[in-house]
């Protein structure tokens, strides 16, 4: 008979309970997480005014700036979502109604309507607004092209809305495409938010994407600026992945944030509950990535805010 002696038996167990892949992943998750509960964030008071845009689909465009929108919610600040998306996601994610009656987006570009009268709270926080979208703003592309300062129309009802409603972020998610929607997206914002798919084709859509950022800095809005760029989809168990983000990190060393978003069936499930994967299970490996990149972007607006 074969018998095992006590001391290799125990070691066996203590080395596959401890010294796994999985171990060591679950122990830094738990870190993470206990590094989160202390995390103390103070805002400003300024207005920090995003567009999530980036013209290739399916890199996490909406999917980013709802859970950054619902992180920084969670970490005290007064977040607006603005869905410029005619697909309307981001108001499903936020559990914002979007029906062909509800007032909209597209009721403010072409019947100036005022932004507060559209805008909903999102029952995920009290800090968390969204002016949702409808079907109808699929044919405001169509219907811009004949108003009246038609790229700056979005502009002028936001910058009515900031006068009177306390807010510290303003997150507008831009459909995928430079349409006019998409101007008006660019046009009001101050800052670009770019979420990057950590795969090839990615890296050929950035560089378009900042072609029209140049252009629209040049002729609509000189104080347009890339600030920040999240890398998302991330796999660590690929060469390509990390090869995406070391290239993508050279080329923006100041705007990349350090945290990345992994691939997460919790990230991709939240949705078809009416939640960010912030409400629907905040303890998740991308709820974590999720409410770090947010600190890491409050922070910058904190340390923006000492150097003035």
């Amino acid at each position: 008979m074969f018998h095992v002696k006590q001391s290799e038996q125990a070691s066996s167990k203590d080395s596959f309970g401890m010294d796994t892949p999985l171990a060591r992943e679950l122990a830094d998750l738990s870190a993470r997480r206990r590094a989160l509960e202390n995390v103390q964030v103070e805002f400003s008071g300024d207005t920090r005014i995003f567009t999530v845009s980036n013209q290739k689909g399916g890199v996490g465009k909406t999917t980013s700036a709802v859970n950054i929108a619902s992180a920084l919610a969670s970490l005290g600040a007064k977040v607006l979502v603005i869905d410029l998306d005619p697909q309307g996601n981001a108001s499903t994610a936020l559990g914002v109604p979007h029906n062909a009656d509800t007032p909209s987006v597209y009721d403010v570009l072409i019947e100036e309507f005022p932004l507060a009268d559209i805008v909903q709270q999102s029952p995920e926080s009290e800090n968390l607004f969204c002016a949702p979208s409808t079907i109808h703003l699929a044919g405001a592309e169509i219907e811009l092209v004949a108003q009246v300062a038609r790229e700056h129309r979005l502009r002028r009802a936001l910058l009515d809305y900031l006068e009177t409603t306390n807010t510290d972020f303003v997150i507008i998610d831009c459909p995928p495409s430079l349409g006019l929607l998409t101007i008006n997206a660019f046009t009001a914002a101050s800052e670009v938010f770019i979420p990057i798919q950590c795969e090839y084709y990615a890296l050929e859509g950035l560089s378009q994407l900042l072609g029209s950022i140049q252009m629209i800095q040049k002729h609509l809005n000189p104080g347009l600026h890339l600030s920040t760029i999240l890398l998302t989809m991330y796999d660590g168990r690929t060469r390509l992945a990390q090869q995406v983000a070391d290239e993508v990190r050279s080329h923006f060393p100041s705007q990349v944030l350090d945290t990345v978003i992994p691939r997460s069936v919790r990230v991709s499930e939240a949705p078809s509950f009416g939640q960010t994967v912030i409400a629907y299970d905040g303890q998740s490996a991308g709820a974590i990535a999720y409410r770090e990149a947010a600190v890491e972007i409050a922070s910058r607006a904190a340390a923006q805010s000492k150097e003035k």
